[in-house]
């Protein structure tokens, strides 16, 4: 970890800057108004990582929503998926008959999201969508479909504007590639 408290130490390179982040959520709450108009969707975001992006982005839609979350992990306190979904946190409203629009700040082995799909499905949801911020295919494990994204991205470890390494840097307000120095000590310990 860095001997002092610069959080942007651990960055090698930003990926995406505030600007592109703002223009993401405009873009995809545009699409998320046309599609939802009229619907009154229940907009459900996973924590922890999903905060800075579902506040970003239900404020680009105009539409009448209702906002809740669930926390679900596959990771723990490891780096790499354990293969295993865990649900943490669930909803407070109930889904019967709701249309429901899962946010998500990352889907790379697709285990957390297609957990959440079909737990909401079987508890009776209308239906039940996906809008993710950063679409990391190449590490997916199973086959979950994503019907709204902002960008696809490479296999690096990404941190910032909600996603995290170890359970930080979730404050930056851009998302940046982290030093590889870092993945290798954390999976050194």
């Amino acid at each position: 970890m860095p001997k002092n408290d610069n959080i942007n130490n651990i960055i090698d390179h930003k990926l995406f800057t505030e600007d592109d982040i703002h223009a993401m959520c405009v873009k995809l709450g545009r699409q998320l108004t046309t599609d939802y108009a009229g619907k009154k969707p229940l907009v459900v975001g996973a924590l922890k990582g999903a905060i800075f992006f579902l506040t970003d982005l239900v404020r680009e839609m105009d539409v009448k929503e209702e906002i809740d979350f669930l926390d679900v992990s596959s990771y723990g306190d490891s780096l790499e998926s354990t293969g295993k979904v865990k649900l943490i946190s669930d909803l407070v409203t109930d889904v019967q008959g709701r249309d429901v629009l899962i946010v998500e700040d990352i889907v790379d082995t697709g285990l957390t999201l297609k957990y959440m799909k079909d737990l909401l499905k079987k508890r009776g949801a209308r239906s039940v969508k996906c809008c993710v911020l950063l679409n990391k295919e190449s590490r997916r494990r199973v086959d979950v479909e994503i019907e709204y994204y902002g960008s696809t991205v490479h296999n690096e470890f990404v941190v910032g504007y909600g996603l995290d390494f170890m359970g930080y840097y979730r404050n930056l307000r851009y998302i940046g590639v982290l030093k590889a120095e870092f993945i290798k000590l954390a999976n050194n310990k």
